[in-house]
């Protein structure tokens, strides 16, 4: 009796702590969502006070002045097309290079696992040249194949190790049933990806969605931005419109977190799944 006693007692205290440590990581949003509301003055006079008159003028203004649905409908193609195709692309190499294991893809392999360590900084200025000699500078898709690039190392290794847990001899029952190498990755492997494509795609949209370096590097056309280059326009060497700032970046994470909370139970999932084996 008294053993179960402590354990619930242990039970209540962690809860309690779980419960402070989630309204702790919630104190940024708190913070944002009411200075979003207030005016420039009062933003400014006082910015953890809770607002005596909503403005929600603010994100009517900052709707306009950073041309919020063109900046959306570009964040909503570079995430959805990058994610397509390195969900694709990285599952199929994944999977070759499992299956057939020879040394060209053991390098192979290893040289993706090594550029994961490479630091983004390091390649900036290379990555301008040669985007700019190829044509990609200034267009959606140059961009989108920039996130392919640098998106695949990772993806590659998540699909990679859960590959590794799919049991050969359901390919094998394919493959005597006449299916051919392409029906056999896509009618049996493909669906077993589910929890790990799921989870890439979770990681690369929270990384793709937020990216703000990547984009300033390749796109210079106003009617191109992403969200987070649109918002930061916002910010002048002598100005900084804080009232229409925070109504944006509102106005920016809402999607992502709206696709977070519904697509978070994958994570575990996927990862597990993925690291179990290999």
């Amino acid at each position: 009796m008294e053993t179960t006693k402590n354990y619930r007692f242990g039970t209540v205290i962690t809860e309690i702590v779980m419960v402070l440590i989630g309204l702790l990581f919630l104190i940024p949003f708190y913070f944002l969502f009411v200075n979003s509301v207030k005016t420039f003055g009062d933003l400014l006079t006082n910015s953890a006070a809770w607002p005596e008159v909503f403005q929600w003028g603010n994100y009517a203004n900052a709707w306009e002045k950073i041309s919020f649905p063109s900046a959306l409908m570009n964040s909503l193609i570079v995430t959805i097309v990058s994610n397509l195709l390195l969900v694709l692309i990285s599952s199929m190499a994944a999977y070759r290079m499992v299956r057939s294991n020879t040394r060209f893809n053991r390098i192979l392999f290893g040289l993706f696992i090594a550029a994961m360590v490479i630091p983004f900084q390091s390649i900036m200025i290379p990555l301008v040249t040669v985007t700019s000699n190829l044509g990609l500078i200034d267009s959606l898709g140059g961009l989108i194949i920039c996130y392919l690039g640098f998106g695949a190392p990772m993806s590659i290794f998540l699909f990679h190790g859960f590959v590794k847990s799919v049991p050969l001899e359901i390919e094998e029952a394919a493959r005597v049933d006449g299916s051919s190498a392409y029906g056999v990755f896509f009618r049996i492997v493909f669906p077993l990806m589910k929890p790990m494509y799921v989870t890439v795609i979770i990681l690369n949209t929270l990384w793709i969605w937020n990216d703000y370096l990547l984009p300033s590097l390749i796109l210079q056309s106003s009617n191109l931005r992403t969200i987070p280059i649109a918002t930061f326009a916002l910010f002048g060497q002598y100005t900084k419109q804080w009232d229409l700032a925070l109504p944006a970046l509102v106005l920016g994470i809402m999607p992502i977190i709206i696709f977070f909370l519904l697509m978070q139970k994958y994570i575990i999932q996927g990862i597990t799944a993925g690291s179990v084996k290999g």
